[in-house]
């Protein structure tokens, strides 16, 4: 089993923390480890995002799965896992992103789907991960229909919208995991508060998944 798989099994969550700073880095990524999150994604548009992963990966060691976010062009990658990025999530599917993964050992490229035809592009290029976004635009049961069409190892984890409740619908639809952002972390949060958001989101996803 892929270490990232493993995590998401254990912690279905992946804490984006989109504006995050260098200097803030290691007390927000402790808070979030725990609360028992152990994937982070840092997104590219973020101040240094390179520096925060390198920090990050340091501090972490194998502990977490660190990454990028919002990686829109193949030249983006190499820079990424020379910092120690494990991740490249998108928010589109990529053809030349993909390919440029699939060339490098160690690197889980996440594009990011909407629609069947999408989906299975993706999944056609290598892509066992997939990033539904944005999941608020559709119900639940969007997951299930996906589903029945994708190779059964396909991981679906839906981003955007989430944080307040509403995760049984979509565990049982097959979600594999939430992509969860300013629900979790805004720029200048204190780690207190983000250990705060982050363990409540956790433990009510956690019993969910108890009562499936």
């Amino acid at each position: 089993m892929l270490r990232i798989d493993q995590f998401i099994q254990e912690c279905p969550v992946v804490a984006i923390l989109r504006g995050l700073t260098p200097q803030d880095a290691v007390a927000i990524g402790d808070a979030l480890y725990r609360a028992g999150v152990r994937i982070i994604e840092v997104p590219l548009n973020s101040p240094r995002p390179l520096v925060s992963i390198e920090l990050l990966r340091n501090f972490f060691g194998s502990t977490c799965v660190i990454g990028a976010g919002t990686l829109l062009d193949p030249r983006q990658i190499e820079p990424v896992i020379a910092a120690g990025g494990e991740i490249v999530v998108a928010p589109n599917v990529d053809t030349q992103v993909l390919q440029q993964a699939n060339q490098i050992q160690g690197v889980i490229a996440i594009p990011g789907v909407f629609t069947a035809t999408e989906a299975l592009l993706a999944t056609s290029m290598g892509a066992r991960h997939l990033k539904l976004f944005p999941a608020s635009s559709v119900p639940a049961h969007h997951v299930t229909a996906l589903r029945a069409v994708l190779p059964t190892e396909t991981k679906i984890i839906a981003v955007g919208g989430f944080g307040d409740g509403g995760y049984m619908d979509w565990l049982k639809a097959g979600t594999s995991g939430f992509g969860i952002g300013s629900q979790i972390y805004k720029p200048g949060a204190s780690h207190k508060d983000v250990y705060t958001r982050a363990d409540r989101i956790v433990k009510s996803i956690a019993e969910c998944l108890v009562a499936l």
